[in-house]
């Protein structure tokens, strides 16, 4: 892969990033398996190169392979040297003030969880309390929180690769929801992630709304697929997918689920199978599946697979609305009221859903190795939320063998994986991957044709 304009620059991070200790720069300079430096690396050449490269993690790597990041600790605070850096983050030789500050948080969030919460005796990261206490003590340092604020952020899943008509849909929809005042949280990408943002912003800026938040969340092994699209203005990087997903949660007051792929179906399964926890009966949370009229057909594939996965009594929790932005914003809206008075009278926070009844199954990092796969347990016999927890981590495993560097070196090495399950339910879900792949829902970059990285067996 041909090599890309760069820049050599020294900078001074943006967005509250003001000094760091000596043990903070050794260990962000420290190239070692044990330092911080790749990591950092990695996840700096992603916030750089937004809406420049493809979707595939190893290839941004080799485009911009001699790239490096180097954190200086200066007598008027911190300084980042940065080396055969994406030209695409400068204009006329100065660095995008966004981007400046996106760096600053990638910093932020790699020290605070590496030194403050991995290495801090205080936080129980074998334990449910003390993974949630992690997930509030990386949202709170990163400012996200607001308190004194009514409920009114809405969390937008949906997928990168999406057409220009559901894009479309999805920022009207945004827009709707920005002049009810409602903030917006997505996985920080395109496609799906990008277009609600925009919209609210149109409404937001029309209801002369001035401090909205639009809120980024990402993990280091997806943040190359999916770079932080210009409208995040605050990016939080958690360490891992279950941290990711718990923090969407936990800090969202109502989601709307848009037209995607895996990661979409992963996504949905996940909050499901919390809310089919029978700790989470009447617990409100307002979930809509929207779309435009071309994508009724998705919504009904999701539904029936939702159905026979997890029982008729799921699509309690979730409405399907088509082709109607206002009526969607209105429903989260009505939604969101219901949230407020709960948690006015079980005397939980507005910023920080507590009372919410999350796993440990939901919670651990699921490392997606071929033995892993192998023995889930896809069988409709089990209680439902166990379920939904183990077919969350097989299209897991199937987003890593796609885009993330160690997924896709792992089915390099040894071959595609394999999943086991009910006749039935592997039927089905043999047949949703396939249409996702027909609806190029699964596209890889360059214009590849589709492989799957996985086969069923039943």
């Amino acid at each position: 892969m041909a090599l890309l304009p760069t820049v050599d620059a020294t900078i001074v991070p943006r967005g509250g990033l003001d000094m760091l200790s000596r043990q903070e720069v050794a260990r962000l300079r420290d190239a070692s398996r044990t330092g911080l430096h790749e990591l950092l690396r990695r996840c700096a050449l992603a916030v750089m190169t937004s809406g420049g490269v493809g979707d595939d993690a190893r290839a941004l790597l080799e485009c911009y392979h001699d790239f490096d990041i180097e954190v200086l600790q200066r007598d008027r605070g911190v300084q980042l040297r940065l080396s055969n850096a994406p030209a695409i983050a400068f204009v006329d030789g100065r660095i995008v003030r966004g981007v400046a500050e996106l760096l600053s948080a990638v910093v932020r969030d790699i020290v605070h969880m590496a030194m403050e919460i991995q290495e801090n005796p205080q936080f129980d990261l074998a334990s449910s309390p003390g993974l949630t206490n992690a997930v509030f003590e990386l949202l709170r340092n990163a400012g996200v929180m607001r308190t004194g604020v009514e409920p009114n952020l809405v969390v937008c899943w949906g997928g990168h690769s999406i057409s220009r008509q559901e894009y479309d849909y999805d920022k009207a929809v945004g827009y709707h929801l920005g002049l009810r005042g409602l903030d917006i949280c997505t996985g920080c990408g395109a496609g799906a992630m990008k277009a609600p943002m925009k919209g609210a912003a149109v409404g937001h800026q029309k209801q002369r709304i001035g401090n909205a938040r639009y809120i980024g969340i990402t993990e280091p092994g997806i943040i190359a697929a999916e770079s932080p699209n210009a409208m995040v203005n605050n990016l939080v990087i958690m360490p891992d997918i279950e941290k990711r997903l718990e923090a969407f949660v936990r800090l969202g007051h109502g989601i709307i689920v848009f037209p995607g792929g895996v990661g979409t179906a992963e996504e949905i399964l996940y909050l499901l199978g919390i809310l089919l926890h029978p700790d989470n009966e009447g617990v409100p949370f307002p979930l809509v599946f929207a779309g435009p009229a071309q994508s009724a057909a998705y919504f009904e594939q999701i539904d029936r697979f939702l159905r026979l996965a997890l029982g008729d009594a799921v699509a309690q929790r979730y409405q399907i609305i088509i082709d109607d932005p206002a009526r969607t914003a209105r429903a989260v809206e009505q939604g969101i009221r219901k949230v407020r008075d709960y948690r006015i009278a079980k005397q939980d926070a507005f910023f920080f859903n507590w009372r919410l009844a999350i796993p440990e199954d939901f919670q651990h990092p699921f490392v997606p190795s071929h033995e892993a796969m192998a023995g889930l347990r896809l069988h409709r016999d089990r209680e439902k939320h166990l379920l939904a927890a183990d077919l969350r981590r097989a299209f897991s495993g199937i987003v890593a063998g796609n885009v993330k560097v160690e997924g896709i070196q792992a089915i390099e090495r040894h071959g595609k994986f394999e999943i086991t399950g009910d006749a039935e339910l592997m039927a089905a879900m043999d047949a949703m991957l396939a249409d996702f792949v027909a609806q190029h829902r699964m596209k890889l970059p360059g214009g590849k044709a589709y492989e799957p990285t996985y086969r069923l067996v039943w």
